[in-house]
């Protein structure tokens, strides 16, 4: 494969020709999501349970038949078939260390980011390392497997060692290697204060440097990769990243075009968003890659009919505006995914009972809703509204502060003893099979999704 590097405001292969990435974030795989594949709460909680539920073997069984059948040759092949030509690969630290021994690398890690790279490579597309989850938790939320609302990686220096130690393993494996497109070092971050995330970029960029001067860097800005403010001059061979997700795609009760929370969304709307996100990008020159987006899916015709157009604007507009793109997310269990796992998988019908309470409770920040627990939520509102009126938490102020709290948390972590519970007396044979049920053979095709991936980059 060719290497890619910057050249201006352009990505460019070797011979100079330009190169628009267009791919897909692998959330869910080396990196798990509650909504992904639905378990209440964080990755490493969601790891206890299962541990706890089916002992040392079954659980060794499951998660080596998870990783392997998640992304396989069919998996490549397929996006390959859509005109896709890169991914985005998201991974946990805790492949690559173990919080009691820091610094001690793991070589599982590698082999299993081998494999995917690999896959990509022999199927014509570009990988692009994604470190999702790091120590301490870059931001305040479940992605970062982070059970509380604290980003304790911008106050601890020891957690930032880790990170550097670990992008100099990673940048000394794939240094020569083209089928890499890139690193993006830490996803979304998310620095309250905002006066560490600059001098720690300066900092990992010069390690990174050292090791490998030939990858491009996808640099998130902070606020979850919206805000670049803590960037001056642009660095060399580098990719600034925003992350674009359009509300109407996103939230309750949305209309496209129409109304969602009380602001009129259209087309000339959704552009305006993206030109404030990328304009540093187009301020210094450098190139545009949007990391995330896409909306979610409803089940319901006429709003997902919406949905789908609000994607072919973004894709119209990026194309218009020459940006790369990563959308949000390949596989999982039916919310958003381009495939899903099939409803009547072994997986999926065992936690059956767990999906039903964790939507009712609206215990997932992606894609779940508050509905039937707003007698909860409410007075609460009301009593901080009355009490707290100038409280406004960082990142998006004292409503999502308090969803967090209460849904995301408080209700979350409980439901993560009756998702282990659900796997009371699974044989190690059995947890295979429930693994499983995320093989590519055997998951959905979201066909409209990927008959619109296809015709645009057909056209």
């Amino acid at each position: 494969m060719d290497w890619i590097r910057v050249e201006g405001d352009r990505l460019v292969d070797g011979t100079g020709r330009t190169v628009t990435l267009h791919g897909v974030g692998l959330g869910g795989w080396l990196n798990m999501e509650n909504f992904i594949t639905g378990y209440p709460g964080t990755e490493s909680q969601q790891r206890r349970a299962l541990y706890a539920a089916l002992g040392a073997e079954a659980y060794r069984r499951f998660f080596d038949r998870f990783l392997t059948d998640f992304f396989a040759e069919s998996d490549a092949g397929y996006l390959a078939s859509l005109g896709l030509n890169s991914v985005r690969v998201p991974f946990n630290y805790r492949h690559f260390e173990d919080d009691d021994r820091p610094f001690e690398l793991k070589e599982e890690g590698f082999r299993r980011l081998d494999r995917v790279v690999d896959l990509c490579a022999e199927a014509g597309l570009h990988a692009i390392l994604d470190l999702h989850a790091v120590p301490g938790h870059q931001n305040q939320n479940w992605h970062s497997d982070n059970p509380t609302h604290w980003a304790h990686f911008w106050t601890h220096r020891h957690f930032q060692d880790r990170v550097v130690h670990l992008w100099e393993a990673l940048a000394d494996r794939y240094r020569d290697n083209p089928a890499v497109a890139g690193y993006n070092p830490v996803n979304e971050p998310a620095d309250a204060s905002g006066e560490v995330i600059g001098p720690f970029y300066e900092r990992l960029e010069r390690a990174i440097r050292a090791v490998d001067p030939r990858h491009v860097l996808f640099l998130d800005g902070n606020r979850y990769s919206t805000d670049f403010s803590m960037f001056t001059e642009p660095y060399d061979n580098t990719v600034y990243t925003a992350h674009d997700y359009a509300l109407p795609g996103i939230a309750a009760g949305s209309e496209y075009p129409g109304t969602t929370r009380g602001e009129y969304f259209d087309r000339a709307v959704v552009e305006r968003s993206f030109l404030r996100r990328t304009e540093f990008m187009r301020r210094t020159g450098t190139p545009i890659w949007i990391g995330e987006f896409g909306p979610v899916y409803t089940g319901e015709p006429e709003r997902d009919a919406q949905r789908y157009q609000l994607l072919r604007d973004q894709l119209e507009i990026y194309a218009a505006h020459g940006a790369s793109w990563a959308l949000w997310t390949y596989k999982d269990i039916g919310l958003q995914g381009l495939v899903y796992a099939d409803p009547d998988s072994p997986y999926l019908r065992r936690i059956a009972p767990v999906l039903a309470k964790k939507k009712r409770l609206g215990a997932d920040s992606w894609g779940g809703v508050d509905r039937e627990v707003r007698h909860l939520l409410d007075p609460v509102e009301a009593l901080f509204d009355e009490e707290f009126p100038d409280f406004d938490p960082y990142p998006w102020g004292r409503k999502a502060w308090i969803n967090l709290l209460v849904r995301n948390i408080l209700l979350a972590e409980p439901l993560v003893r009756d998702f282990g519970r659900a796997f009371a007396d699974v044989t190690p044979d059995e947890a295979e099979t429930l693994a499983g049920s995320f093989a590519f053979d055997g998951c959905v095709r979201r066909s409209r999704l990927a008959e619109t991936l296809r015709s645009h980059l057909a056209g």
